[in-house]
């Protein structure tokens, strides 16, 4: 296995030396002073293995990956796009307009669903559903929130069992969060009670699914809205203190997303790592793809599946955008 963890000193590329990392690694051990460099929102250990699969077929490459919040991807690639190679993150909506601002190589030629890309500069790569997460013990002999309606129920006839118990995005700080939100706003009313009711019992807000998921297992959290299904259930399968659900009436089903830069300064290895990705989701080696690849969606009848489209980039006009943290902030910022 090819891979450097944590090599520090070398990973200071140009504007990335001061940004405050989730996790930065160097894969591989040859030219690792000009590295293919990944900005990515996926935490490193889902994207290990897929790294080390391709260095295994690109021995002359090295992979520096650097893992942040969905926000910030958008910020830092805006500002400094020279400095990275690859972007992936799960916002798709702050893709989609990355893409649709010319930030995006179009790749020509890849073979991938059209209802999966975006005008062969954006490409989706996972099917992950947000979830219901409850730490079963904190639960006990209460009834299972199946629902949003159950959940809303649950919390309004427990307040107190609940209160400050109850986690959910910072919609304000994180990219995913606010894609999630502004779908469920879209698809029901009941995501504007749901707030409301989280807000009236002191919601713990957070900017990631995994600190969410930490608190859950800590104790801390007796429950979480939207959670990133597929990093609950990595670490519900290790855990006997969670238990994850898909909201029945429709999950709420975000694809993650790939592109290469426009201006990489590796431009034929981004090129080729795209490729290699796709092409490692659509075997869905779980081994070496250890994310939920395309192919669930056709599984899994009843997910509201976000589609890449225009109609993404609509909650991101900044005056949409600013009304629609008002009202969220009226709803669960209720001491404020």
């Amino acid at each position: 296995m090819r891979f450097i963890a944590l090599l520090t000193l070398l990973l200071a590329p140009l504007g990335a030396s001061a940004q405050n990392w989730e996790d930065q690694q160097l894969f591989g051990t040859q030219n690792i002073d000009a590295p293919l460099r990944i900005l990515s929102s996926t935490d490193t250990s889902f994207f290990a293995p897929i790294i080390e699969d391709f260095i295994a077929s690109n021995p002359s490459v090295s992979v520096q990956y650097l893992a942040t919040g969905t926000a910030d991807i958008d910020r830092i690639f805006r500002e400094t796009p020279f400095d990275f190679d690859v972007v992936i993150s799960s916002a798709m909506d702050l893709q989609l307009k990355l893409a649709n601002d010319g930030f995006a190589a179009r790749l020509q030629d890849v073979n991938h669903p059209d209802w999966a890309q975006w005008h062969d500069s954006l490409f989706a790569f996972t099917s992950e559903p947000a979830a219901i997460v409850v730490n079963k013990r904190a639960l006990g002999l209460l009834p299972i929130p199946n629902t949003r309606q159950d959940l809303i129920q649950l919390m309004r006839d427990h307040p107190e069992q609940f209160f400050g118990k109850v986690g959910t995005y910072d919609v304000r700080q994180s990219g995913l969060g606010y894609l999630f939100a502004t779908q469920d706003a879209r698809a029901s009313e009941t995501f504007w009670r749901l707030t409301e009711v989280m807000g009236g019992i002191n919601a713990q807000l957070y900017c990631c699914s995994g600190q969410m998921i930490d608190d859950l297992i800590a104790g801390d959290l007796a429950m979480a809205y939207n959670v990133l299904g597929s990093y609950a259930q990595v670490r519900a399968d290790t855990s006997n203190e969670l238990l994850v659900i898909l909201p029945s009436e429709f999950p709420t089903t975000m694809m993650r997303t790939v592109l290469a830069s426009a201006t990489a300064a590796n431009p034929q290895t981004a090129d080729d790592f795209v490729r290699h990705l796709l092409t490692l989701q659509a075997a869905g080696d779980p081994a070496i793809f250890p994310l939920p690849p395309l192919s669930t969606i056709e599984a899994n009848e009843g997910q509201t599946t976000i589609s890449l489209n225009p109609a993404l980039m609509t909650y991101l006009d900044q005056m949409k955008r600013d009304a629609f943290i008002r009202e969220w902030e009226n709803a669960i910022v209720q001491d404020e």
